[in-house]
């Protein structure tokens, strides 16, 4: 494992709302040792689930696109909480709002690696 990629013993939470991108996430996370919670792929459900499991994870991957609404709102609770998370996408930079554009990022298709050093990572 890659200095700095080591997730093993994590709990991360999956936000996707691509049925087979969120197995392909599911799959290398458990794979590198950490516990999948989800996948999640509506806005909604991720926010009533974040609010009312606080303590069921320790992370979370977030698509940034969930069905056509932005999921800032679950990023924003997460951020208020010092919770690790890391946003998907499969758009350039650019996609992403300027406010969040300090936190960790990937872009899809995504290099395991690099996913999981952002998962390892502190949010600004």
């Amino acid at each position: 494992m890659e200095p700095g990629t080591d997730i093993q013993g994590r709990r991360v939470l999956i936000v996707e709302d691509d049925f087979v991108v969120a197995q392909a996430l599911c799959g290398l996370i458990e794979d590198a040792g950490a516990k999948v919670i989800g996948p999640i792929g509506w806005l909604d459900e991720a926010l009533a689930y974040v609010r009312s499991n606080e303590d069921k994870f320790d992370s979370a991957v977030l698509d940034v696109n969930l069905h056509g609404e932005k999921s800032y709102a679950i990023a924003d609770w997460l951020a208020e909480r010092n919770v690790r998370f890391v946003f998907t996408t499969g758009y350039g930079a650019d996609a992403l709002d300027p406010a969040y554009a300090s936190y960790p990022r990937c872009e899809k298709p995504f290099d395991p690696h690099v996913l999981f050093r952002a998962i390892a990572s502190r949010a600004p």
